[in-house]
């Protein structure tokens, strides 16, 4: 998005956006913009719908229960989405919006949550991490909103994987090294990440784990990680290694 133009807020809507098309927004889109932003007719939003790109919008009318607007232009192009899977150990609370919207920022296609024998929380409102993914879309700039899955065993999730995907196992029994090089042998590949929860795998799950063909097992080095933050370790060096970042 160009610079002069960050500024604007930012809303996800689920509409096409194309030119000529008009827009309503809903109530509590609207009440944003009107009342806590306190936007008018005339001032400008940017919009997206993880379809067509980034649109410039101008208000039409700044009611606070349906402001509408007219799209002016594209400002940038819909990119290709991302492949990247990720599935992880729900956390709890403050913990599990960080972990959804570090995924959102990282670049990731897919968010699973996966229940694993340790799992601290085994009841997930599915509205809210949808929300808190497209909260972290509207305020980093990311156009890609990530599929948000409903959460599944792990067993279950083993019995559905893909074969001709590879499943990246963050491993915290894993003797300390570094992943680059294990990680640049699966370019061009189609990956998957699963982070563990706080306290790991059982010694069952984790036996099963590496006796499957398709998962790599990777180090996240010398020190012990919390669940969210080896998230964003594991995601940070697939990308900089295999991912969108070279």
């Amino acid at each position: 998005m160009p610079r002069s133009l960050a500024a604007l807020p930012r809303l996800y809507v689920e509409p096409d956006l194309a030119t000529g098309i008009p827009l309503t927004l809903g109530k509590e889109q609207s009440l944003y913009l009107a009342a806590v932003l306190r936007k008018s007719v005339g001032e400008e939003v940017v919009l997206f719908n993880g379809r067509d790109g980034a649109w410039r919008a101008r208000m039409t009318s700044d009611s606070k229960r349906s402001v509408s607007l007219e799209l002016v232009d594209q400002i940038a192009v819909q990119p290709a989405p991302s492949d990247l899977w990720y599935g992880f150990a729900p956390l709890k609370s403050e913990r599990l919006d960080y972990v959804i919207q570090k995924a959102v920022e990282m670049g990731v296609g897919t968010i699973q949550p996966v229940l694993t024998q340790f799992t601290q929380v085994s009841r997930l409102k599915h509205e809210r991490l949808v929300a808190n993914a497209i909260e972290a879309a509207e305020q980093c700039e990311v156009l890609n909103v990530p599929v948000v899955a409903p959460e599944i065993t792990l067993s279950a999730l083993l019995e559905s994987w893909p074969t001709d995907r590879r499943l990246i196992l963050a491993d915290e029994g894993a003797a300390s090294a570094s992943p680059v090089e294990r990680l640049t042998q699966l370019a061009g590949e189609k990956l998957g990440i699963l982070i563990g929860p706080e306290g790991g795998f059982s010694d069952v799950e984790r036996t099963r784990l590496l006796g499957l063909p398709y998962v790599v097992p990777i180090s996240l080095g010398p020190r012990i990680l919390r669940a969210d933050t080896a998230a964003v370790a594991a995601l940070t060096v697939i990308q900089a290694t295999i991912g969108d970042w070279r």
